[in-house]
């Protein structure tokens, strides 16, 4: 058995040489025949081309398909990194966004509170929000105003941008503000700029319903809602907010306060509108008796 191994050993390793040698060889050829630049050889080398690689396709798609493999992870790679970048600054702008939204409130209203253009007969009262109700059947405040400081049932509230609602109950020294998204609150309004009369009915949502009105057709989201001061409870022209629908398709009021900040409230002193006494001084000047009879006849 060592004879035959010593044998099969000694056969084995010249033909390996030799093998090689003619690897080599072939090697060799083809780079200088590659490389042999002849009008001959380049025709040579078409030939060639022209019959071998496209019977090499098959042998060729499991290589293609690893690159295209690779590529195709790359870019998800890359997607993938650059959906991570998106997320980080997506999070920064809503947070830039949030306190630019802030300011913008807080600026609108230090400067509504700085240049009020309101009735001249209305004098203003500041009061700090103490408490609210914390009830979800009530929504009130409690301010630090009452009876001392001249407070009065019915009163009209605004936090510098919009109405919030009116006094409903006064002490000595606090006073209920009922919000106009409490359920018993009734606000006639005008929505601008088709003019149409509503009611801005409460229901304890944050968006009060818009109520009987005569064309709803010509009302659009976004038009401005405002008191229209019927039946001397409210001023005239306080903002009240925008309309909006809802997904039922239910018209509403966006409140233009910002009822999740209520920290500080304007008591609007609204003592009602002066009766008018003297009406034909209102409609044109008087006649005199002669020319009235005269008219009459």
């Amino acid at each position: 058995m060592a004879r035959d191994r010593s044998q099969s050993s000694d056969y084995t390793g010249p033909l390996r040489r030799l093998l090689l040698v003619a690897i080599a060889l072939c090697l060799l050829g083809v780079f200088l025949l590659w490389r042999i630049d002849s009008p001959r050889v380049e025709r040579f080398r078409a030939q060639i081309t022209d019959r071998f690689v496209p019977g090499f396709e098959w042998a060729m798609a499991p290589v293609t398909g690893a690159v295209n493999l690779l590529q195709d992870f790359q870019s998800y790679q890359r997607l993938a990194e650059q959906n991570r970048e998106l997320r980080s600054e997506l999070r920064q702008m809503q947070a830039w966004k949030e306190a630019a939204v802030q300011l913008e409130q807080e600026n609108a209203r230090l400067l509504d509170l700085n240049n009020v253009r309101l009735d001249p007969r209305l004098t203003v009262i500041s009061g700090v929000v103490l408490a609210d109700s914390g009830s979800p059947f009530r929504q009130s405040v409690l301010l630090n105003v009452g009876a001392r400081d001249g407070i009065v049932d019915g009163w009209a509230t605004m936090d510098g941008i919009g109405l919030v609602g009116r006094i409903s109950g006064v002490g000595q020294n606090t006073a209920r503000v009922i919000l106009l998204t409490d359920a018993s609150s009734r606000i006639p309004a005008s929505i601008q700029p088709s003019g149409q009369r509503t009611i801005v009915a409460g229901d304890n949502t944050a968006a009060p319903l818009v109520d009987f009105i005569e064309n709803p057709g010509q009302i659009r989201p976004g038009d401005r809602v405002i008191s229209t001061g019927d039946g001397g409870v409210f001023p005239a022209g306080l903002l009240i907010g925008q309309v909006a629908s809802d997904p039922s398709g239910q018209l509403r009021v966006r409140l233009a306060a910002d009822f999740e900040r209520l920290e500080f409230l304007r008591v609007l002193r609204h003592h009602g509108t002066e009766p008018v006494s003297d009406t034909p001084s209102v409609i044109g000047p008087q006649l005199p008796e002669l020319a009235r009879e005269e008219v009459s006849q």
